[in-house]
């Protein structure tokens, strides 16, 4: 799973694939799906990656990663998940103006707070 996810290129490593498995983010069949688990012919899996929520159909199988124009031939997104993405992103485009944008950069001190109050060490 965490090969043919980085070969269609979801994820830009192998272990951000293997780390999404983990955390439930990779549904196959409405099922979790681990890191090891093989990718079926016509199996449908639900991604959800930093780019958003994608339910596609399986339609290639790779091991290797390569160009784009190729992976895009690999899986073929369904038409409510490609309209909710472009939703999304035309929500967030629209927000935009209304978001404060900082005076400055960050002092090392502000990135501190920031790591802290996110959760960090």
């Amino acid at each position: 799973m965490d090969k043919w996810l980085w070969a269609a290129r979801f994820f830009k490593t192998r272990a951000l694939a293997s780390r999404a498995c983990e955390l439930g983010r990779i549904e196959a069949n409405e099922l979790r799906a681990k890191a090891a688990r093989d990718v079926r012919l016509g199996e449908r899996l639900r991604i959800e990656n930093e780019s958003g929520k994608f339910e596609v159909e399986v339609l290639g199988l790779s091991h290797v990663r390569g160009p784009a124009a190729v992976a895009q031939t690999l899986y073929r997104e369904t038409e409510a998940s490609r309209e909710a993405r472009l939703r999304a992103a035309e929500e967030r485009k629209a927000m935009q103006p209304f978001a404060p944008e900082p005076a400055r950069r960050p002092s090392k001190r502000d990135r501190r707070l920031i790591v802290r109050f996110r959760g960090g060490d």
